[in-house]
């Protein structure tokens, strides 16, 4: 992955650590943008690794990537910080893809991992509560691009399937 990374023109990969360990001092001297964290490393594991970034160092949004594609994983990487979920075995175009779409602010979500976090919140395991009285008045348009953000769809996708430039 580093190699496709620094072969790939847009993209450097400025630091690759074996562990959570030491994450202040890797972050510091590496000083990422993005930072495509596993789950799954020794020491410190990538969700408490992901949530010190996320309270230390806002600016800098967080891929995970792993081979965990459980709702409890997912609900934890989320609630820690990341600002994408994408699966070890995802094509290296498609890591590319989720990096630039972080980067650019958005959420890239594997789409197996979307239809997990759909089941998750439609088998009632998170109470949501809406405010009384809030009107969020959403037109049609927007609840439609937002439906299509909800099933996984990254940008492109979106402006694609909506007929609108991205």
């Amino acid at each position: 992955l580093e190699a496709i990374l620094n072969g790939t023109p847009g993209f450097i990969c400025c630091g690759v650590f074996a562990d959570g360990n030491n994450w202040e001092a890797n972050i510091k001297s590496s000083n990422p943008d993005v930072v495509l964290m596993d789950i799954d490393m020794p020491g410190i594991n990538g969700i408490e690794v992901s949530q010190h970034i996320n309270e230390h160092f806002p600016e800098i949004k967080i891929l995970i990537q792993t081979v965990f594609n459980d709702s409890e994983k997912i609900f934890q990487a989320l609630c820690a910080g990341a600002s994408g979920y994408i699966l070890k075995n995802d094509p290296p175009h498609k890591y590319l893809e989720a990096i630039n779409e972080v980067y650019n602010g958005g959420a890239s979500v594997n789409p197996a991992v979307a239809k997990k976090m759909l089941g998750f919140f439609a088998n009632k395991n998170v109470l949501l509560i809406s405010p009384e009285n809030t009107s969020y008045q959403l037109s049609e348009r927007e609840k439609e691009i937002l439906q299509l953000m909800v099933q996984g769809n990254n940008y492109k996708t979106i402006a694609a399937k909506s007929f609108i430039s991205y």
